[in-house]
C-alpha cells in the first residue's frame, strides 16, 4: 500500500492505516452520542433503598446534592416583599398584577387570579402555573395564562380561577416583561439574552436553571402567604419548560401537595443517546448532574405526594424509553409508603410535543381531586 499517493476517497480502515493519528473509533458504526457517553464518567445507577428510614436519609442527600449543583444561589428572603401594581375585576375573578425584587438584580413581574369566593375566612386551594419556553420570549411568559391554544387548549388561568383555584404566574428569566432585562440589557433580547444570562450565572458559580427555580420558589412563597390561600392545598402545573420547572420544584419543596407536569419528563442519558440535546435550550442544563444520578433520582424526591405526568410517546424532547426507565426506578419510592397509585405516568400513544384537550381535562380532574378536599 502506497500511503504517499494523492488523497482520494478511501475506506476508513485504509485511512487509519495510512495515518496513525486518524481515530480508530471512526472505523465503527457506533453513533457519536454513544461514544461520548461511553467516554464520559459513568453515571451512578439510582435505586430506592428498601426502608423508609434509609430512603429519607437518601432523599436528604439527593436534595443536598441538587442544591450544590444548582450553585451558589442567593438565599431567599424569609418573607417576600411584593408590590401590587394593579387590581381589576374580571367577572369570575379578580386579577392583580404584582412584582417583587428577587434579591439578585432582577424584578419579577407576575399575576395572581383570585376567585370571587376566595377570602381570608374562606380559604381556597392554590396553583402555581409555570409557563413554557417555545422561544416565545417577548410574547410569552406569564401572559400564557390568558392565551387559548398555546399551549393549553383553553386559557388556563381564568379556567382554573373559575374552578376555585387562586392562581399565581410569573415571568421566568428572559420572558415576558423580563425579555431584554438580562446582563446584556435591551440590546440583547430573546435567545441572545438567554445565552448571556446563562454565561453570567456560570461565572457567578451557579446555573440559570437554578435561578429560574429559585424565582419559582419565591412565587410559591408569595402564593402560600396570600390570606385567601390554604397553604396546605397548593399544587403546580406547566407545559414543556413549565413541566420541568414543576417537577423540579416538587422535588425540592414539600409545600406543594401535588403537581401535573405536562410534556417534559426527560431522562438525560436517553436524551443524549437519541441525539436530541438540541431539543432543550441552554437555560435547562445543570453542570455535573450526571456525575451523581439521572432524572429518576430527582423525580423520586417527590414521593410520596401524588403526581401526574402526561407525555406523548413521540415527543423528541422526552424520549419514551427514558420515561419508562424513570418510572421503573422512581416508583419504588411511592411503594415504600404504600402509595404506589399516587405516581401516575401517562405516556400517551402517537403524540408529540402537544397539549391535547383530553390532557387538560385530566389535569383539571387531578387538581380537583388532590386539592379541593383538606
Amino acid at each position: 500500500m502506497n500511503c504517499s499517493t494523492p488523497f482520494a476517497p478511501a475506506p476508513l480502515l485504509v485511512m487509519a492505516l495510512c495515518f496513525p493519528t486518524f481515530p480508530l473509533m471512526a472505523q465503527t458504526n457506533t453513533p457519536t452520542a454513544a461514544r461520548w457517553l461511553a467516554a464520559a464518567p459513568p453515571v451512578p445507577q439510582f435505586t430506592v433503598p428498601d426502608s423508609k428510614a434509609a430512603w429519607t436519609k437518601r432523599r436528604g442527600e439527593i436534595r443536598s446534592t441538587l442544591g450544590q449543583l444548582l450553585g451558589k444561589l442567593p438565599s431567599r428572603p424569609t418573607k417576600p416583599t411584593v408590590q401590587t401594581l394593579s387590581r381589576e375585576d374580571r367577572g369570575d375573578f379578580v386579577l392583580e398584577k404584582f412584582q417583587f425584587d428577587n434579591g439578585a438584580g432582577a424584578t419579577v413581574p407576575g399575576y395572581v387570579l383570585l376567585p370571587k369566593a376566595a377570602s381570608a375566612t374562606k380559604k381556597s386551594p392554590g396553583v402555581l402555573y409555570c409557563h413554557q419556553h417555545g422561544g416565545q420570549y417577548g410574547r410569552g411568559g406569564k401572559e400564557e395564562v390568558f392565551i387559548a391554544g398555546n399551549p393549553v387548549p383553553v386559557a388556563p388561568g381564568p379556567e382554573l380561577a373559575k374552578r376555585g383555584f387562586v392562581v399565581v404566574a410569573i415571568d421566568a428569566y428572559c420572558f415576558g416583561e423580563r425579555d431584554g432585562h438580562g446582563p446584556g440589557g435591551l440590546n440583547e433580547k430573546g435567545s441572545a439574552g438567554e445565552m448571556t444570562a446563562s454565561k453570567f450565572n456560570l461565572w457567578a458559580g451557579r446555573s440559570l436553571w437554578g435561578m429560574i427555580v429559585r424565582d419559582d420558589q419565591m412565587a410559591l412563597d408569595y402564593l402560600c402567604s396570600r390570606p385567601e390561600v390554604d397553604a396546605s392545598r397548593v399544587g403546580v402545573t406547566g407545559f414543556s419548560m413549565g413541566a420541568t420547572r414543576a417537577w423540579w420544584i416538587l422535588a425540592l419543596d414539600d409545600r406543594l401537595k401535588t403537581g401535573v407536569p405536562v410534556a417534559c419528563l426527560t431522562r438525560y442519558q436517553n436524551l443524549i443517546a437519541h441525539e436530541k440535546l438540541s431539543a432543550h435550550g441552554i437555560y435547562y442544563f445543570v453542570p455535573g448532574l450526571l456525575n451523581h444520578f439521572d432524572t429518576e433520582a430527582v423525580i423520586a424526591c417527590i414521593a410520596p405526594r401524588p403526581v401526574l405526568f402526561l407525555t406523548g410517546d413521540q415527543d423528541g424532547g422526552s424520549p419514551a424509553d427514558g420515561i419508562r426507565v424513570i418510572e421503573v426506578r422512581a416508583k419504588p419510592a411511592w411503594r415504600l409508603f404504600g402509595r404506589e397509585t399516587d405516581f401516575v405516568n401517562d405516556l400517551l400513544p402517537d403524540l408529540g410535543h402537544k397539549y391535547r384537550p383530553e390532557m387538560w381535562e385530566k389535569t383539571l380532574a387531578w387538581l380537583d381531586k388532590q386539592l379541593k378536599s383538606p
